[in-house]
């Protein structure tokens, strides 16, 4: 038997301890938010990406009736940085959610298609994309590549 072991590693920070770049682009995926389309859920979730070029995109979930139809802001995003902006690689993505009316910000992190979708950025540009996930009391998850998030990730069709 042969036994693995993952090591993941995430950093927890103040707001204060993120450089002026994270924190602009989290701003960017706070604001957007409030944005999004979920009439089902009531979940509002913005994200925001960094491009290599400096330019901050951004997005917020929209739902659909008919689910899973709906989408969800991370892939919005990089959907639309790679069909924008396809030479420029991502390398920071901030995202933040609360539900319709609270006042305090959710517990979030990319769901499992998200992670896909994160993972195949990466490969595009081989290149690990910096995330940032706001936490309901004020502090921030950061890791360095979808690796931390995805340990076992899909990304070869050939072995």
């Amino acid at each position: 038997m042969e036994k693995l072991t993952q090591t993941n590693e995430i950093e927890v920070l103040t707001l204060t301890d993120l450089t002026q770049e994270e924190l602009q682009v989290l701003e960017k995926a706070k604001a957007i938010s409030s944005h999004a389309y979920a009439p089902y859920s009531n979940f509002q979730v913005g994200a925001a990406v960094l491009l290599e070029n400096g330019k901050i995109l951004q997005s917020s979930n929209q739902e659909n009736v008919s689910f899973p139809a709906g989408v969800c802001a991370e892939q919005l995003v990089l959907g639309y940085a790679g069909a924008n902006f396809p030479d420029q690689a991502v390398k920071l993505l901030a995202i933040a959610a609360r539900r319709k009316g609270d006042e305090v910000w959710a517990k979030v992190s990319p769901c499992g298609i998200c992670r896909q979708n994160i993972n195949e950025v990466e490969q595009r540009f081989n290149s690990p994309i910096r995330m940032l996930f706001l936490r309901p009391d004020g502090l921030v998850y950061r890791m360095e590549g979808i690796k931390h998030l995805l340990p076992l990730k899909f990304d070869d069709l050939t072995s």
